[in-house]
Order: C-alpha cells, then sequence, then structure tokens
C-alpha cells in the first residue's frame, strides 16, 4: 500500500465499445469519488483504430490523474468467443498504458468485487450500483453502468490493500 494515508485508484471495467472508468481518492478515512465515465469507440471504426482509442485515453487518465494503483476487471464468462477475444484485446491495451506508467496493476473478478461491495458474489447491476452509491456517498448511482462498475472495480482494490496491510 502507498506509504501515505492518501491513494488513488484508478479502477476500469475493459470492453471494446464501453470501457468504464471509475477514480477514487483515500485521504485519510474519506474515500472520494474524482472522476468517472466511458471510454467509447465508434462501432464503425476499424478495430484497430478503437483499440488505440481505449489505449490512448487510458494512458491520458493515467498521466492526468497519476494513480498508486490500477484495478481491472478481469473477464468472466462469455458465450459469444468474437465478444470475448475483443474485450480480451481491449483489455491488453489498457494493460500497456498501465505498464507503460509503472501503475501497479490489480486484477478482480466480478465475483471479488461484488463480495468486497456487498458481501453477496450474485449481487445484481442494481445492487452494486447502490453500494457504489452509498460509499462513495453520491446523490445518484454512478451512470453509464460501466462506470459504476470501474468504480465499484476501484473500491474492491481498495479493499484488498486494506486486507493486505492488515495481513502485514
Amino acid at each position: 500500500m502507498a506509504k501515505s494515508s492518501n491513494i488513488t485508484i484508478l479502477g476500469i471495467d475493459p470492453g471494446f465499445a464501453d470501457t468504464g472508468f471509475g477514480i477514487i481518492k483515500k485521504q485519510g478515512e474519506k474515500i472520494i469519488p474524482v472522476d468517472y465515465g466511458s471510454i467509447q469507440t465508434v462501432a464503425k471504426q476499424p478495430f484497430e483504430d478503437r483499440l488505440f482509442y481505449i489505449y490512448t485515453q487510458t494512458l491520458s487518465l493515467l498521466k492526468n490523474y497519476r494513480p498508486d494503483y490500477i484495478a481491472i476487471e478481469e473477464l468472466f464468462f462469455f458465450r459469444n468467443t468474437t465478444t470475448v477475444i475483443k474485450v480480451s484485446q481491449a483489455r491488453g491495451v489498457i494493460i500497456l498504458a498501465a505498464k507503460q506508467t509503472k501503475t501497479p496493476i490489480y486484477e478482480f473478478t466480478p465475483l471479488q468485487i461484488k463480495q468486497a461491495l456487498t458481501g453477496y458474489g450474485r449481487a445484481d447491476k442494481n445492487q452494486m450500483g447502490n453500494m457504489v452509491k452509498a460509499i462513495l456517498n453520491l446523490d445518484k448511482i454512478p451512470k453509464p453502468d460501466d462506470a459504476s462498475d470501474a468504480l465499484a472495480a476501484a473500491l474492491c482494490c481498495l479493499s484488498s490493500l486494506k486486507m493486505k496491510k492488515l495481513g502485514k
């Protein structure tokens, strides 16, 4: 865990059409939402251009916010092989951007993220959104859903870092 009590985490929910991002900052005992949204690509563009856009936008987030850690949601079961391959490629360019900026990477499964926030591994989108809203003291559930998922990944990472610190 970072030496000071101030920690910034960039959460990412990877996708090739819509990559959610969420940045949180822990200052002392407070958890502050810094920014969230999504990186949206244009469906009619060549796929390699879409990947490059995800890469450059992720690199920009990393350079602008200089997070201490990046939390990336791992892939889960996909019925469509083409989709899982494309999302994997999007994850790849996100991981490349993190490595280029020397940002430590933590990866979490959807189950781990759900358990960290709700205590229940099968929580639905609404339950997760409400927990993100409550933990970050927001007026409403963050939209789009991918941004809420990315904030959840960042919160899971913060929880994981706390647990590692306790284990030392």
